[in-house]
């Protein structure tokens, strides 16, 4: 008996140190150590409480502390990540989000029950609720002056190429006509205090504009969040022909860089720093005096090095202004010198890891154009 048991962890072993099976299935978080004894994937720990959840059609085992037997250890073996992938991801949509092990647990939890559950990707041209070019519903959305979560109605539409809400279900016109060129929409449930709250960004005369909105149900809010990059890829197959998909798939919905807070003082540096909610969407740093705010108070562009953009770690000597907090950041722009503090030194690290990334990647076209305009306004 103990030489069978020792045989299947040998073999158990083997399997799980194929190459296929060093990273989750599901988010692609390396080193899984738990496997679906149904699916035949490897797994996360993040991820083995989501198919738990789904008993039906996935069984969930640790790879270190439960017992696997001959059959099973036989059944991963004839499967693994690559064959199952194959079988369950055959036809994603090329504008679908694939969520990674760095994202919310409703982002998770819907691809994994689109793939294994609902089967979504199995077969070519199947119709897919987030791929009709249209799609109507009600959201709860933040209101921009009291705060309060009402039920809107909000229709998307390829043909009009546009997202609108409205205040009343019987309303003939919009309250807001958004364009589906300039959204982005991201996953925001600590922010909005939602699991499934989502954040709608816009630019409306090139200032932006948010809206903090959410669903009850998970499912509903993802197929929300796949039929905008859904509308926006078909959008953009028109706009630039000659783009290949991946090219057009990396200018759909994108995370911010980086959020939270810090402070900041004014152009004269001798101001009070004050304490501010900035988030970093590329190469706009937008500050807002409150975390849900509808509009930003301040932007910032950062552009490349190789156009005089830098970011350094402190602050100028004999920098006037009062602040609480010691850990100083300095963004250098050809015009002037922005001046903030963070609160402790992770912080300020992390957001200098994030300035950096941005400042070394050059300039395309459009950003230049987003330069000028930063430089007209200021």
């Amino acid at each position: 008996m103990a030489g069978g048991n020792e045989r299947s962890m040998k073999a158990l072993k083997e399997v799980w140190r194929r190459a296929e099976n060093s990273l989750c299935a599901d988010c692609g978080k390396p080193d899984p150590d738990w496997a679906s004894s149904t699916l035949g994937v490897f797994i996360c720990l993040s991820c083995s409480g989501i198919h738990r959840n789904i008993p039906s059609i996935s069984k969930v085992k640790s790879l270190k502390m439960d017992h696997w037997d001959d059959a099973q250890v036989q059944f991963l073996a004839k499967h693994g990540n690559a064959v199952t992938k194959a079988v369950y991801e055959a036809h994603i949509p090329i504008y679908y989000y694939q969520p990674t092990y760095n994202d919310c647990q409703v982002l998770r939890e819907q691809w994994i029950r689109a793939k294994y559950e609902r089967k979504e990707f199995t077969e070519p041209g199947k119709q897919l609720p987030y791929s009709d070019g249209v799609k109507e519903g009600i959201l709860w959305k933040r209101g921009r002056d009291n705060g309060q979560f009402l039920p809107r109605k909000f229709l998307l539409s390829e043909r009009e190429g546009c997202l609108k809400y409205f205040t009343k279900q019987d309303a003939k016109e919009p309250k807001i006509n958004i364009k589906i060129d300039v959204i982005n929409a991201t996953f925001q449930p600590e922010k909005i205090g939602n699991p499934n709250g989502l954040q709608i960004t816009y630019l409306k005369d090139n200032k932006t504009r948010n809206i903090f909105v959410y669903h009850e149900s998970g499912k509903e809010v993802v197929d929300w969040f796949n039929a905008i990059r859904s509308v926006q890829f078909h959008y953009l197959k028109v706009a630039f022909p000659i783009a290949s998909d991946n090219e057009i798939k990396n200018r759909l919905t994108r995370n911010f860089l980086r959020e939270g807070y810090m402070e900041k003082t004014g152009p004269k540096q001798r101001e009070a720093f004050k304490k501010r909610w900035f988030t970093l969407d590329h190469r706009r740093l937008m500050y807002f005096k409150d975390p849900l705010d509808a509009f930003a108070k301040g932007e910032v562009f950062v552009g490349s090095k190789e156009n005089g953009y830098s970011v350094q770690k402190g602050l100028p000597s004999g920098t006037q202004g009062n602040f609480s907090w010691h850990y100083g950041i300095t963004i250098v722009t050809p015009d002037r010198e922005y001046l903030f503090t963070c609160e402790t030194e992770t912080d300020q690290l992390e957001w200098i890891r994030a300035f950096t990334s941005v400042i070394n990647q050059a300039m395309t076209p459009q950003e230049y154009a987003i330069e000028a305009y930063f430089k007209f306004k200021s």
